[in-house]
């Protein structure tokens, strides 16, 4: 009897677990099922440039995971049920009437990650654009395009997000006039040489930076802050954080306040053991008992752990016992300047930091190796001592029952 995995968004966190699950699980009697709604691999790091005006090269699921063993569900998720463990899925591979299915499972990998958000604030769902997917940032791409020059951009939003956006856009549209609406000090978390050569960067492309600016309204040509003023908007792009999939929420599952996945260190459900969540869908406690942030810096190591500790519960193998740390933030800052702020393991910056071209290639080189980690899921697995599950002698062993 086979072993029924399915995997919940393929997004870095979901494709990277699913890969990794068909390299340690590569055998009869597990099924891996991927599910996710569209049929391509989309790297959210470079919404940006996206949205920018820059081409992204496809990277169709059907080849990365050509040969894995991994079967892949073209659907879009509209139910868990964690105590009947069943997924609920609506067909999306093709033109038709839509047809609703029920995936049974033994062990769920929930990794449907997060969207944009709006934070109730009036107007922002009505005027404002999202890069936080793919669809917003092609909407974005199609605003911009239609700006003359002299028209106004504003970027609400001072995280990493939002300075990837607001230096994007200027330097692919000299002409706009690229405002960047911050509500503290601009990279008050950066160190002083990071804070620094951040200002340099937004000073040479002609950024306007409106710091402790706190927007509370957005309308079709302005927004407009706390203290009563108003910034001249021709297109507003909301940056100010992501909130995660509805869905969990839903369910029985323990989750939080925000609707994230309450999971242990091995990224297992504290309430139900036969579920892991990984990514922004999940709380996990890293170094200094701090949560993990949404991140793509978290969320590779988190599907790495939740990987290895699935396939160590059903092998009999040594659980992974990694703590999930921070070494640096990684920040384009357009094509030809970047900023590599180097952080203590709970994410707070220290001094040392790496700015201009030479960061801009290591922020390249970043982005390429997590797109390249999910594009070969049967080699892209850190071979680390660490990382290392004990795996059956035999392929034909039997499979052991989670505990």
């Amino acid at each position: 009897m086979q072993h029924r995995i399915v995997v919940l968004g393929a997004g870095y966190t979901g494709a990277i677990a699913a890969g990794r699950l068909a390299r340690r699980l590569h055998r009869e009697d597990v099924a891996i099922t991927l599910v996710n709604a569209e049929p391509d691999f989309i790297e959210r790091v470079r919404m940006h440039q996206l949205a920018a005006g820059q081409d992204l090269r496809p990277r169709p699921f059907s080849e990365m995971f050509a040969g894995t063993g991994v079967t892949l569900k073209l659907a879009k998720v509209t139910g868990v049920d964690v105590d009947r463990k069943t997924v609920a899925v609506v067909d999306a591979s093709g033109p038709g009437e839509p047809e609703t299915e029920e995936l049974a499972y033994d062990t769920l990998v929930y990794a449907l990650g997060s969207g944009w958000n709006d934070q109730g604030v009036p107007g922002v769902a009505e005027h404002a654009h999202q890069i936080a997917g793919r669809p917003g940032a092609l909407r974005l791409r199609e605003r911009l395009a239609r700006l003359d020059a002299g028209e106004s951009v504003v970027v609400v939003g001072g995280g990493l997000t939002g300075l990837e956006a607001a230096t994007e856009i200027a330097e692919a549209r000299p002409d706009l006039d690229v405002a960047l609406a911050a509500r503290g000090e601009l990279g008050d978390w950066l160190s002083a040489k990071g804070r620094r050569h951040l200002r340099k960067v937004c000073d040479k492309l002609g950024i306007t930076v409106h710091e402790h600016a706190s927007v509370t309204g957005v309308e079709a040509d302005r927004v407009t802050t706390a203290d009563g003023g108003t910034i001249p908007a021709a297109a507003t792009v909301w940056t100010t954080g992501f909130a995660v999939h509805p869905l969990a929420r839903a369910t029985t599952l323990d989750v939080t306040d925000t609707g994230q996945i309450l999971v242990d260190g091995t990224m297992r459900s504290v309430s139900h053991p036969d579920v892991y969540a990984i990514g922004d869908a999940a709380l996990a406690m890293g170094p200094g008992d701090k949560p993990l942030r949404m991140s793509c810096a978290s969320g590779t190591p988190m599907a790495w752990q939740a990987a290895d500790a699935i396939a160590a519960r059903l092998t009999g193998g040594k659980l992974p016992s990694v703590t999930i740390r921070y070494f640096n933030q990684c920040i384009s800052l357009g094509r030809k300047e970047g900023l590599i702020q180097y952080v203590t393991a709970d994410d707070r910056a220290v001094r040392a930091a790496l700015t201009g071209r030479l960061a801009a290639a290591y922020k390249e080189l970043i982005c390429k190796g997590a797109a390249w980690g999910v594009a070969n899921p049967m080699l892209g697995l850190p071979t680390r001592r660490r990382h290392v599950v004990r795996q059956p002698a035999r392929a034909d062993a039997p499979l052991r029952t989670a505990a």
